[in-house]
């Protein structure tokens, strides 16, 4: 038991390290007490934790460390104790991260939507269309080709189930029409503009991609597009090395009336790209 309360402190510490290299954060930023969040990378890429990151410094005296990762991946790092906070946007594999005891109560904290894009000349003919199972229906008979993360994300998880509500198991294509990854967002979105691709996506991660070249946004607004995002505390019955009581000041924060209108107030090219939800 020693052995392994050890081998999960140096995890920690590991990850705590590589985060904020990562970051870049100067080091008298090393002096406030700093919370380690596991988090999807739609929220990272979109900039979201630099802009929040000053405001928490000046309000509550925090500095956060960011691992952002595949929301499965982020899951996985808390269950074995490297951080202190989840942020991420799988719904049902949050409660059982909750359910399992890994993870105190679970919070709506906002949303936003997928998307799914592709090439302009749009071979599949799915522009306008608002219904996803109808527009993946549509790629899978027209050959694609359809880049699929295949991370175990938050985004992934939702693409399958998209799959499933079509009736479809792309799976058999794999290699040929439908391309997996195994990236985050940004590479995958890099794969499909250089292969004039089509794939699902996060609204904030699609506006804050700089090389979209011969992408657009295709199909949108439907309610099986939803994102909602959700906020857990990590159990420090179950991990002794977390930082409790620094995380719940932060959750605290993000879930009340000021974090809930300064991720309102975050744009990127004048566009809201988070919209809080929170209700406690």
């Amino acid at each position: 038991m020693h052995a392994a309360k050890s081998h999960l402190g140096r995890n920690r510490a590991a990850a705590l390290l590589l985060a904020v290299l990562m970051a870049g954060f100067a080091w008298p930023l090393l002096a406030a007490e700093r919370v380690l969040i596991q988090s999807t990378t739609s929220t990272r890429n979109s900039g979201l934790y630099d802009y929040l990151a000053p405001l928490l410094l000046a309000e509550l005296d925090l500095a956060i460390d960011v691992v952002a990762v595949g929301t499965g991946a982020a899951l996985r790092n808390a269950a074995n104790c490297d951080g202190d906070l989840l942020l991420v946007h799988a719904p049902g594999r949050e409660a059982d991260f909750v359910d399992s005891g890994f993870g105190i109560e679970r919070f709506d904290l906002m949303y936003n939507d997928f998307v799914i894009v592709g090439p302009k000349q749009d071979p599949a003919q799915i522009a306008g269309l608002s219904d996803p199972a109808l527009a993946l229906q549509r790629i899978a008979a027209a050959g694609g080709p359809f880049l699929s993360r295949g991370d175990d994300s938050g985004t992934h998880i939702k693409e399958l189930a998209l799959w499933h509500s079509a009736d479809i198991d792309p799976r058999p294509a794999s290699g040929r029409w439908y391309l997996e990854t195994g990236s985050g967002m940004g590479p995958t979105l890099n794969v499909a503009a250089g292969k004039d691709g089509y794939l699902l996506v996060d609204r904030a991660s699609w506006i804050s991609f700089a090389n979209k070249q011969n992408l657009v946004l295709l199909t949108q607004q439907h309610p099986d597009l939803f994102n909602q995002y959700g906020v857990i505390l990590v159990n420090p019955e179950k991990c002794k090395s977390s930082n409790y009581k620094a995380a719940r000041k932060l959750q605290d924060w993000l879930l009340s009336e000021a974090g809930q209108q300064a991720i309102a107030a975050y744009r990127k090219l004048n566009t809201q790209l988070f919209f809080p939800n929170a209700a406690r």
